[in-house]
């Protein structure tokens, strides 16, 4: 065996962002990556691990399905692989948990070979406020919320834009952007969930997209203006970037294992210059 050979891991992860001042590692401050490379270089008996997720999540939002990788050495792997998963358990803080560590299938980039994110915002609208036991994954509106308006515009949405007027602009990135899917649904009498799909986001862009449509449900705002704003390709000002709480990263798609590779080289050739990932 070659001493030097590695392997790369698929880990598959859920937190509650509450406490982080969200996923990228900072120095002085408590990250989702920084406890997750802590935690695997010490389960894993490595000097350094180093994670690559999927999309980096920004301070205070959650995640169900959240993926990331980690390249290791083969023979790191091949002793420990089999314990990983319950030292991992006894090592994190109760806050993130590794839900499953495996062996990445040839050409995987955790970064570049998604289909697409989903995330899911969660909104209350009762008049005395959101259950205090959902109240750090659920936003409260003070006013009642039509569903059917908030559709009628989120579908004028649907497509590849510019989504330029709801995104933070970043030097070099592009803020074009293929939304697959923005639906509401009550799952409750006084709770709303958003489904929000797309190939990647640039940053804020979900926040200020549920913040546009949250105008339109409670009739602040006519069921066209985010139509408008969006086609002004430029940020707009009027548009709330609604807080973290209700923000959560669902699903992280991926081809089949004998398209990864392509599917990361072609994301690459869009992507790759602004070196900065997605941030919802």
């Amino acid at each position: 065996m070659d001493e030097n050979e590695t392997v790369r891991l698929r880990l598959d992860i859920a937190y509650d962002g509450t406490d982080f001042s969200g996923w990228a590692a900072q120095p002085t401050r408590r990250t989702v990556q920084g406890e997750l490379e802590s935690a695997l270089a010490k389960v894993l008996r490595l000097s350094k691990a180093s994670v690559t997720c999927a999309g980096r999540t920004d301070a205070g939002v959650h995640a169900r399905g959240q993926v990331a990788q980690l390249d290791v050495p083969r023979a790191t792997w091949d002793s420990e692989g089999e314990r990983v998963l319950r030292r991992l358990a006894g090592v994190l803080p109760k806050d993130v948990r590794v839900n499953d560590v495996r062996l990445a299938p040839p050409g995987f980039d955790a970064r570049f070979s998604p289909l697409f994110r989903r995330y899911v915002y969660r909104v209350g609208d009762a008049p005395h406020g959101v259950d205090p036991l959902r109240r750090r994954d659920v936003l409260w509106h003070r006013s009642p919320l039509d569903v059917g308006r908030m559709n009628e515009a989120a579908a004028r949405l649907v497509g590849e834009h510019d989504f330029a007027a709801f995104c933070k602009k970043r030097e070099g990135a592009t803020t074009i952007r293929e939304l697959l899917r923005l639906e509401w649904v009550r799952e409750e009498e006084h709770l709303l969930a958003g489904t929000i799909q797309a190939d990647a986001f640039c940053h804020n862009m979900v926040r200020a997209l549920v913040g546009a449509l949250l105008a339109v449900g409670d009739g602040r705002q006519r069921v066209d203006w985010p139509e408008r704003v969006l086609g002004a390709a430029v940020r707009d000002s009027s548009v709330h970037v609604v807080g973290p709480q209700g923000l959560s990263l669902e699903e992280v798609r991926y081809p089949p294992d004998e398209e990864l590779a392509e599917r990361a080289a072609l994301t690459r050739r869009v992507r790759e210059p602004s070196r900065k990932g997605h941030r919802a």
